[in-house]
């Protein structure tokens, strides 16, 4: 998910990029983990950015370089207010949202997972977040106002919710809004695509959004 949201802001961005797919199966997970993203990132995770003699890791921190460096078109909004609030809903989607993703994989494979408190309680945070999106995006197209990093890593998170069988519903009205008008960006269909073939070839859940 993290390097896919990196991916879609380099393409925003419309800079040129050679992408490095790091090896993975269902067996083996990432070992032997890829020697650059060992010795680049100390966690051993991806996404890795290398940039000249710029060496960086961490989806956040690739985005403010690329911010930096590249900020044509911007991904943050241009007032210091804005732009501080869409950096708080980046980090959000990260770091308070996702995480109740996380622990529904990690309880796919338990018995009876739906009915234990631990699913019950990442399905209840999820529908919380997504009832403080919704109120967020009333009157506006994007989360931060015009389109930023916020909305391409809510995006990427969502996406993995609804895999794991907590999708936005018909009582998230603007947020459906917002997620097709993001599903339409040129830089998002070929990483959402690319993201689909592959889960359809390993016989892995599809969000019914994703078929699309």
């Amino acid at each position: 998910m993290f390097g896919a949201k990196a991916e879609i802001a380099l393409r925003e961005k419309a800079i040129d990029f050679e992408l490095t797919m790091v090896a993975f199966d269902r067996q083996h997970g990432y070992e032997p983990k890829h020697p650059e993203v060992v010795r680049v990132n100390p966690k051993r995770q991806v996404p890795v950015l290398i940039d000249g003699d710029v060496e960086i890791f961490d989806s956040t921190q690739i985005f403010e370089h690329l911010e930096d460096k590249y900020p044509r078109p911007p991904l943050w909004p241009e007032s210091p207010a804005e732009r501080a609030r869409a950096r708080q809903l980046e980090h959000r989607s990260d770091e308070v949202f996702f995480p109740h993703v996380i622990r529904l994989m990690g309880l796919r494979g338990t018995p009876d997972p739906v009915d234990s408190p631990d699913w019950i309680k990442a399905r209840t945070g999820i529908e919380h977040y997504y009832a403080s999106m919704e109120l967020i995006l009333n009157g506006r197209s994007y989360l931060g106002g015009p389109y930023t990093y916020a909305d391409i890593a809510l995006y990427m998170a969502q996406f993995f919710a609804a895999r794991h069988t907590v999708p936005m519903t018909t009582s998230h009205p603007n947020l459906l809004a917002w997620r097709s008008r993001v599903a339409r960006r040129f830089a998002v269909k070929p990483v959402i695509g690319a993201m689909v073939t592959y889960l359809r070839s390993v016989s892995l859940p599809i969000p019914d959004f994703g078929e699309r």
